[in-house]
């Protein structure tokens, strides 16, 4: 089997996977509440509780696997993109263990995972394929031909989406991480309450949700006091503007590319609205949809271990001097 292990910010997370893609264990250690005082992820914080937490987390994956050290093959691990501090936790666990019993380790980059994590499990989709990922600090469309690589067609000019659902919540008042509050607030309120604006620039397939944070703020200040009483259709308006501006760019790439299969990926694929308006959008163009369960959609080490299996492991000792990166290459 495979051990992966995922630091690269405020989840610690470990997990068992097998050459096929099954899951034998997965296990994640949030951080949500010990950040929500501050409203956002403190790297110094983080990695200190990555530290803390990292043992136990290991050996609750082995555990829920029924297996021990020995059944480990290969070792997995989160090398780039993320928090510089807590990636090097995880990498520093990863080559200790690996270097230990003399086993490969894989430097897996961790959007690469999420490109990959519809792949776990039963019924994975196989390429070639298109795969929309939106996280709290990316968004790009990619075009997967081989599961060891793929191709960005499009990404984001500025702020990712998940970035604009946690900046939003903030403006709202909503609790951090502002994503779920928000898909939970929506529930209440009206989409169409409020037409905030949808950017869509050039005429590739890149993203743009800097402006959109700008109009809701500029929204609440004329709104003022009155802003309270329709917070609920405030942010099911800004949410239906996030849904829209994703939806239109997949709808766009998969005219444009001609393919029959959409994977969704990141945290933000866990969103109610995001799903369902892919969904119908899929139905309209007759693709096939692969939506990653909501574990596999947030931060986790399955994926790092599923993206493990298309890689070339690094055999002992090549890899006592790997670094980490907090930032993903330029061309993916």
């Amino acid at each position: 089997m495979i051990l992966g292990i995922e630091t690269s910010c405020d989840d610690t997370s470990a997990a068992l996977v097998s050459r096929d893609g099954e899951i034998h264990s997965s296990v994640v250690a949030s951080q949500g509440l010990l950040h929500a005082r501050y409203g956002g992820v403190v790297p110094e914080v983080a990695s200190r509780r990555h530290l803390e937490v990292m043992g136990a987390v290991i050996d609750d994956a082995l555990e829920r696997a029924d297996a021990g050290l020995d059944d480990v093959r290969t070792v997995a691990v989160t090398a780039r993109p993320g928090l510089i501090g807590a990636l090097l936790v995880g990498l520093s666990t990863a080559k200790a263990l690996a270097a230990a019993r003399g086993l490969p380790l894989v430097p897996v980059d961790h959007l690469h995972g999420h490109v990959v994590a519809s792949t776990l499990g039963a019924g994975p989709i196989e390429p070639p394929y298109l795969c929309l990922v939106a996280s709290g600090g990316h968004t790009f469309v990619a075009r997967v031909d081989d599961p060891r690589r793929y191709a960005t067609l499009g990404r984001t000019l500025d702020d990712a989406a998940g970035e604009a659902f946690d900046k939003g919540a903030r403006l709202l008042g909503l609790p951090y991480p502002g994503g779920p509050e928000i898909d939970r607030l929506a529930r209440a309120g009206d989409p169409r309450a409020f037409d905030f604006p949808r950017s869509l620039p050039g005429d590739g397939l890149d993203f743009s949700f800097s402006g959109l944070k700008t109009a809701l703020l500029y929204r609440l200040r004329d709104m003022g006091e009155e802003a309270a009483a329709r917070r609920a259709d405030l942010a099911a308006s800004y949410q239906r503007a996030i849904v829209e501006a994703l939806a239109a760019r997949v709808g766009q790439a998969l005219d444009r590319k001609g393919l029959s299969r959409l994977a969704l990926g990141g945290g933000v694929a866990a969103n109610g609205a995001l799903r369902a308006r892919i969904a119908d959008l899929c139905d309209e163009h007759g693709v096939e949809l692969w939506i990653p369960p909501a574990e596999l959609c947030t931060d986790n080490a399955a994926m790092i271990a599923g993206a493990a299996r298309f890689l070339e492991p690094i055999p002992y000792p090549g890899y006592l001097d790997l670094d980490a990166a907090a930032r993903a290459p330029v061309a993916a």
